[in-house]
């Protein structure tokens, strides 16, 4: 191959992994933090941020080829995905497996630095993501199933700190999984007309009108379980006010949905990594009084 031609190559990996587009790798690495930060009691060691920064990002990018490749006859009749490199066969399906291998060889390299539980966990995590790109076929509940894979570094981040899962860390990860159905439903009402053209299911089809106000229900819950998170780890002001901040968030987020165009939509997606922040502030600040 020549110097253009591997450029070009490497283009189109940086396109299938998403690498111009952090919102995923960001959506997933916040409730991580969250979880190594109180996991800790405050700052975690450098070697666990690495960790789990870097094994966010590359279990990240192996998902959405995971995900690219189970959907390739699918993203070409979608407006928002049809340029994708796998469904116009600028990258081929072997070259996709073998970034898929790539990646989570990498992810699992770092895990190893840890301890015995959360490698096992690890194992449970790479199951998670075979099976999501699945669930939009046989149940109207993707967001769910990518609620758990999206909340499976929460448990991890509490094994490799302390050797266990306590239950502090199994109720960050249900919050998680409702923050989760928040902002994919959000993304679901993106694609919902190509979705019902092409019969892929999603929640925003299975709430239909419904969804705002549901989005809005999950929303109040998902506050109502991160106050129950502060007040069972003693996290002081600049965490209610980061959970003000967040409540503020929705607001608006609630504001942008109100039509369901699906441009607002995705803005109120993307406005979740706002969210995700002001939480992890909140935390950091309170555990570093």
């Amino acid at each position: 191959m020549t110097g253009a031609q591997v450029r070009e190559k490497l283009i189109l990996y940086a396109q299938l992994i998403r690498l111009g587009k952090p919102i995923g790798w960001l959506l997933l690495l916040w409730p991580t933090l969250w979880a190594l930060w109180l996991a800790h009691a405050g700052l975690p060691t450098l070697h666990l941020l690495v960790v789990f920064a870097l094994g966010v990002f590359l279990t990240r990018s192996a998902g959405v080829v995971v995900n690219d490749l189970a959907d390739r006859e699918f993203d070409r009749h979608v407006e928002r995905t049809k340029q994708r490199p796998l469904t116009t066969g600028r990258v081929s399906v072997a070259e996709a497996y073998g970034i898929i291998a790539a990646l989570t060889l990498c992810a699992f390299g770092l895990v190893l630095t840890t301890n015995l539980l959360t490698v096992l966990l690890s194992v449970c995590a790479v199951g998670l993501a075979l099976i999501y790109p699945l669930m939009k076929r046989y149940t109207y509940l993707p967001q769910l199933f990518l609620g758990f894979a999206f909340s499976w570094g929460i448990p991890m981040a509490f094994a490799a700190t302390t050797g266990s899962v306590p239950p502090l860390a199994w109720l960050i990860f249900a919050a998680n999984i409702l923050w989760v159905l928040i902002y994919d439903t959000q993304y679901a009402m993106v694609d919902r007309k190509d979705d019902l053209k092409i019969g892929l299911k999603s929640t925003a089809i299975l709430l239909d009108d419904a969804d705002r106000v549901i989005i809005g229900v999950v929303q109040t819950l998902f506050i109502a379980a991160l106050y129950s998170i502060g007040h069972q780890s003693g996290l002081s002001l600049p965490y209610h006010l980061a959970l003000s901040g967040a409540a503020a968030l929705f607001l608006y987020q609630q504001y942008l949905i109100r039509a369901r165009n699906p441009a607002d939509c995705f803005k109120a997606f993307r406005n979740n990594n706002w969210v995700g922040l002001v939480i992890f502030v909140g935390i950091a600040l309170s555990l570093g009084e």
